[in-house]
C-alpha cells in the first residue's frame, strides 16, 4: 500500500487521491469507450488506443501519484517539510531552511512555518555551516519576503546575514569607488571568485540570485541614478540597514539603495551612531559608496555605526548576505 502524498498543511493530495478514489469508475467507463471505438474504427486506430490504454493503466497499477514528476527540488522541499514544521527553527537544518524559504515565498504569512522564522528573526538566532577552507560561517534571518529575485519570479523566501568575521578582503585593488558595487573587485570575488568558492556546495546550490539596488556611479554624484545588479552574494547597503538615510537632503540615492531589513526595524534607528545589534566584534564593509567622496565605501563600525567609510583599498570584514 502507498502513503498518501504529504502535504505541509496535513492534506491528502488531490491528484493522488482522484488515481485511488473515483478515477476506478472512470477507467470502467474508459474501457467501454475504447470497446465501442475499436468496434468502428480500423484495426491501426484501435491498436493505438490500446497502447495508449496499456500505459494509463500501467501507471495506475504502479500507483503512481506524480511523485515521479517532480524536480529534485521539488522532492527535497516536500521530504524537508515532513519534519520543519514541528522542529524548532533554532535546529532547522539547511535542507529545511530552504524548505521554509521556498514554503513562505510560496505562501506569505500564511505559511505553516512563517511564525517560526520570524520569531527566530527576531531572537537572532544563528545557524551556522562549514566553509570549504575548514572555518565555521555564522549567520541569521533578516529579511522575509524581501528582496525580488533576479529572474523575475517573485519574492525570495528568506534572506540571510553573516555574523561571523572569517572572511576579509579589500573592496578594489585601486583606491576609488567609481563603478560603485557593480564594478567592485569584492563584488565578483563573491558571485564566482574566492568568496563564492568558500561556500559548501550546498549551500551554493540553495541560493538564489536576487536585485540589488546600488549607486554604482561614484560618491560624488549628487544626483547619481541607482541601478540594478543580479546577485548571489551581496553586501548590504546603507539604506537596508538604516531606517533613514543621514545624507538624504544631499545625497537622495542614499536612500534609493533598497529598503531596511525586517531584522533591523525597531532595533537599528540610528543612522549616524551605534546601534547594539549591528555589532560583530568588528569592521564590516557595505557596498554602499561614500556620499562626497572618490575612493571610500561605507562601512558599520565596531560598536555599531553603519556611516563610517574607509578607502577601497583597506582590508575590512565581509559578511556576505544570500537569499533562499
Amino acid at each position: 500500500m502507498h502513503a498518501a502524498a504529504f502535504s505541509p498543511r496535513g492534506e491528502v493530495s488531490p491528484r493522488s487521491a482522484r488515481l485511488r478514489g473515483q478515477s476506478i469508475i472512470e477507467y470502467v467507463l474508459i474501457i467501454a469507450l475504447i470497446g465501442l471505438v475499436i468496434v468502428f474504427a480500423g484495426p491501426g486506430v484501435a491498436g493505438a488506443i490500446r497502447n495508449q490504454f496499456n500505459q494509463v493503466t500501467n501507471t495506475v497499477d504502479s500507483g503512481t501519484d506524480g511523485g515521479n514528476f517532480m524536480s529534485a527540488e521539488e522532492k527535497a522541499y516536500q521530504e524537508a517539510m515532513k519534519t520543519v514544521v514541528n522542529k524548532d527553527a533554532k535546529d532547522w537544518t539547511l535542507d529545511e531552511q530552504k524548505a521554509a524559504a521556498t514554503d513562505i515565498a510560496k505562501n506569505g504569512t500564511s505559511s505553516v512555518v512563517y511564525a517560526k522564522a520570524k520569531a527566530a528573526m527576531d531572537a537572532g538566532t544563528k545557524f551556522s555551516t562549514k566553509l570549504t577552507n575548514g572555518q565555521t560561517l555564522e549567520y541569521r534571518i533578516i529579511g522575509i519576503n524581501h528582496d525580488d529575485l533576479a529572474d523575475g519570479s517573485g519574492k525570495a523566501g528568506l534572506t540571510f546575514l553573516t555574523t561571523s568575521t572569517t572572511i576579509n578582503s579589500r573592496m578594489n585593488a585601486e583606491n576609488s569607488n567609481t563603478g560603485g558595487w557593480e564594478k567592485s573587485e569584492l563584488r565578483q570575488k563573491m558571485n564566482s571568485g574566492e568568496i563564492w568558492k568558500l561556500m559548501p556546495s550546498d549551500l551554493q546550490s540553495k541560493v538564489k540570485a536576487v536585485t540589488k539596488l546600488t549607486n554604482n556611479v561614484n560618491g560624488t554624484d549628487k544626483n547619481a541614478a541607482v541601478t540594478a545588479t543580479s546577485d548571489k552574494l551581496f553586501l548590504l547597503s546603507y539604506s537596508e540597514i538604516v531606517p533613514t538615510s543621514y545624507w538624504a537632503s544631499s545625497y537622495p540615492w542614499t536612500s534609493s539603495e533598497g529598503t531596511q531589513y525586517e531584522a533591523f526595524k525597531g532595533k537599528v534607528t540610528n543612522n549616524y551612531s551605534g546601534n547594539e545589534s549591528l555589532k560583530i566584534g568588528s569592521y564590516w564593509w557595505e557596498r554602499s559608496v561614500r556620499p562626497n567622496f572618490s575612493s571610500n565605501f561605507l562601512y558599520v563600525y565596531t560598536y555599531g555605526d553603519p556611516s563610517y567609510s574607509n578607502s577601497a583599498t583597506s582590508s575590512h570584514c565581509v559578511c556576505p548576505a544570500f537569499s533562499f
